[in-house]
């Protein structure tokens, strides 16, 4: 399952659904205004439930409560290298806002937090392209896309 933080571009979020269509991910959470361009969601706004939520907080306790690991993709303190990243199963993998990324008020629910390595400039990625590689890594290791939504 993914989780955005309220993300500024609807391009970015229609990405993700796709991205998460094409891998199995059956469930993406968004907060705040959200739109999706049926032409990039393309077939992944049919086959992906998009639940949208006014904010992310009470949607990450509750997922918490219910058994979810919240692995955050986040360039921070303490954060662990994708590369060799142990996902669980029950995994909500949280991205954060393109500009901001995540920020205290998620950080600090988070049962851990990944990063992808740079090594050249710019130090960050496009957010729509960090869940693609963290999606990817994430299904190499659970291929079928992870358990049911509840």
């Amino acid at each position: 399952m993914v989780a955005c933080a309220p993300l500024r571009s609807h391009v970015n979020l229609s990405h993700i659904v796709r991205t998460c269509g094409c891998f199995g991910i059956r469930r993406v959470i968004a907060c705040g205004a959200v739109r999706l361009d049926d032409k990039i969601a393309r077939d992944g706004a049919d086959s992906v439930e998009l639940e949208v939520h006014r904010s992310l907080g009470p949607v990450l306790d509750r997922l918490k409560r219910d058994g979810w690991q919240l692995v955050g993709l986040e360039q921070t303190t303490g954060s662990e290298s994708l590369f060799s990243f142990p996902f669980v199963s029950r995994t909500v993998l949280v991205i954060g806002n393109e500009r901001l990324g995540l920020e205290e008020e998620f950080l600090d629910r988070l049962d851990r937090v990944a990063e992808i390595p740079m090594a050249g400039i710019p130090h960050s990625l496009n957010a729509a392209t960090s869940t693609a590689i963290a999606v990817y890594e994430y299904c190499r290791q659970f291929p079928v896309g992870g358990p049911a939504p509840p």
